[in-house]
């Protein structure tokens, strides 16, 4: 099923502006305009990544390696819950 809307309030120049680039391409200015919306939210779609290359990407700049890594303590004994 295909959808419609209506876009309120364009200004004038914008919509001139459509109107050239449809007809540089040859096509409609709807057309145009649902290529235009079609390659926005396509564009924002390929940014979804995983989380954890989101983590990744974030620190990426930072030197990892160089940060301090605190001792490792001795873990304690389990209890042992055979005994009375």
């Amino acid at each position: 099923m295909m959808s419609s809307i209506t876009v309120r309030n364009l200004d004038e120049a914008v919509k001139n502006s459509l109107r050239v680039r449809a007809a540089r391409r040859g096509c409609s200015m709807e057309q145009e305009v649902r290529q235009i919306l079609q390659q926005a939210v396509a564009a924002e779609q390929v940014e979804e990544i995983n989380f954890a290359d989101r983590i990744n990407r974030r620190f990426v700049g930072l030197q990892a390696q160089s940060l301090p890594l605190p001792p490792r303590q001795v873990t304690r004994r389990p209890p042992d819950f055979d005994k009375p």
